[in-house]
């Protein structure tokens, strides 16, 4: 509930204060750098890039509010000014978060109550644009080139036409790869390029599955990140791809690919 706040020098709600605070760019970093460690006036005007005045100004309004306090010629948090800056840090993560993931979320195909928008803070969002259409895919190799083991669920022929040599190079490098694809993607492939299934399937780096319902989005799992493919159903294009090494996205990827799995079919009885 948001109930109206008193301090000295002024009243308002808490709202206010949060409007206070984000209405200059330098205020929640002041706040935030006297959390660290007591700091004179000339520091935080050089760390902050504004005036001594300014400074001298805002310093005054934390002390008004009990943020801050002064201690000789330095100023320290209070712990009330401690528990506002960590809010306000962990608000701003949360937005940059959204702000990163807002336009392509809805690509992804991903229900909202089987992963954490928070677990995706420090994901790599990699968006197809109308200069750089291939832009996800390249990424996509990116991950490949370096990759030991590599699972894939979905029909990702998307990505797997524009780097199929790539591919077929870390099978015979030693790649571990597993696939699991709807029956009509294996034997596309499997028809118009004969040879490269021959040479990778005959590796016996490569197993492949087929699976009749799959996702509507492609999930890899590489060494140590995973990534998620986002299409544009009218067209199948890659529109988006999200890498990260968060651990929950890891143990959701996990537990996923492997419920897949367990009712997937052997290549085999795809193409008999």
């Amino acid at each position: 509930m948001l109930s109206n706040s008193k301090y000295p020098g002024g009243t308002g709600s808490s709202i206010d204060d949060i409007a206070y605070l984000t209405r200059a760019d330098h205020r929640v970093p002041t706040l935030l750098a006297l959390t660290e460690r007591p700091r004179s006036r000339s520091e935080l005007w050089e760390l902050t890039g504004v005036s001594s005045s300014t400074i001298r100004r805002t310093l005054g309004e934390f002390e008004d509010r009990n943020w801050v306090r002064k201690n000789g010629y330095q100023f320290e948090a209070t712990p009330l000014g401690a528990f506002v800056a960590a809010a306000m840090a962990e608000l701003i993560e949360r937005i940059e978060t959204e702000r990163k993931l807002r336009d392509v979320w809805d690509w992804l195909s991903v229900e909202a109550e089987d992963l954490r928008i928070d677990t995706f803070a420090d994901a790599v969002v990699t968006v197809a644009s109308a200069t750089d259409p291939y832009c996800p895919v390249n990424r996509f190799v990116s991950l490949l080139e370096t990759a030991d083991r590599f699972r894939l669920l979905g029909s990702d022929l998307a990505v797997f036409e524009p780097c199929r040599d790539l591919f077929r190079r870390r099978i015979a490098d030693g790649m571990v790869a597993e696939i699991i694809d709807p029956p009509y993607v294996s034997k596309y492939v499997l028809s118009t390029y004969p040879d490269y299934c021959s040479e990778t399937l005959g590796s016996g780096n490569l197993a492949v599955w087929v699976h009749e319902k799959l996702p509507a989005y492609g999930l890899c799992l590489f060494d140590d990140r995973i990534s998620i493919t986002g299409y544009n159903l009218d067209s199948g294009a890659v529109q988006v791809l999200i890498d990260t090494d968060a651990p929950e996205v890891r143990e959701w990827a996990e537990a996923t690919y492997e419920s897949y799995r367990r009712e997937a079919r052997p290549l085999e009885s795809a193409v008999e």
